[in-house]
C-alpha cells in the first residue's frame, strides 16, 4: 500500500523546519515526477521517493557519513515501521553513496541523478536578478558548475555520474529538471520576483 502524499509532507514537516530542506525535497519530487512521466513509470511512487527522501536530514545529518547510523539510515527505519514499500527504501539508501546500498532500480538510479542537481539549479536560479527558475538555462547551470565556490555544498561529481548512471546527456539532464522544476517554480519557491529598479 503506498502511503498518500498528505502523509508524507505531514511527515517531512514534522521532522524537517528547514524552508529550504523542505524545498528541496519539493525540488527533488518535482524532478522524480517529470522522470517518471517520461518513462511511463508510477508517477506517485516515484514522486514520494523525491518527497520524502531527506526528511530525517536535519534531525541526523551524519557528518561521519556512517551507512547503518543517522541519515539515510534511520529515516529508512522510520519509514519501514510505517509500512512504506522497500522499492522506494532502497532508492533513499543508494542515493547516499557511503550507504554501500546499490542503485539497481531506475527509480533509484533517477533519485541520485536528480537530488545534488536540483540543489544546482535552485543557487543559479536565486542569484538570477528576479530569482526565478524560469529564467535558468542548462548553459549557466554548466558554467556554474565549473566555479567551485559557487554552491560548494553541492557535489559535482554526483550531477555527473548520475546522469551517467541513468545513460542521459548531461546537457540534456540539467535542461529536462530545470523544466520539471518549472512546472513547480511556485512549490518551490522559485517562480520569481520582479526585480527592483
Amino acid at each position: 500500500m503506498l502511503p498518500s502524499r498528505d502523509d508524507a509532507l505531514a511527515l517531512m514537516h514534522e521532522y524537517t523546519a528547514s524552508d529550504s530542506l523542505r524545498k528541496h525535497m519539493l525540488s527533488v519530487e518535482a524532478a522524480m515526477r517529470g522522470y517518471a512521466e517520461r518513462g511511463n513509470e508510477d508517477v506517485e511512487r516515484w514522486g514520494l521517493a523525491g518527497l520524502i527522501h531527506d526528511f530525517d536530514y536535519e534531525r541526523w545529518p551524519n557528518d561521519a557519513h556512517s551507512p547503518t547510523e543517522e541519515h539515510p539510515a534511520d529515516g529508512v527505519r522510520i519509514l519501514r515501521s510505517r509500512g512504506w514499500p522497500e522499492d522506494i527504501l532502497d532508492a533513499i539508501m543508494g542515493h547516499a553513496l557511503y550507504s554501500g546500498v546499490p542503485r539497481v532500480t531506475p527509480m533509484a538510479k533517477t533519485l541520485f541523478a536528480v537530488d545534488e542537481l536540483t540543489g544546482l539549479i535552485t543557487a543559479t536560479a536565486l542569484v538570477k536578478p528576479t530569482r526565478s527558475v524560469h529564467d535558468v538555462e542548462a548553459k549557466s547551470v554548466r558554467k556554474k558548475m565549473k566555479d567551485k565556490a559557487f554552491a560548494r555544498g553541492v557535489s559535482r561529481d554526483d550531477v555527473v555520474n548520475g546522469a551517467a548512471e541513468l545513460g542521459v546527456d548531461l546537457d540534456e539532464h540539467i535542461a529536462f529538471v530545470i523544466g520539471a522544476m518549472q512546472r513547480s517554480a511556485a512549490t518551490i519557491g522559485l517562480a520569481g520576483i520582479t526585480p527592483v529598479g
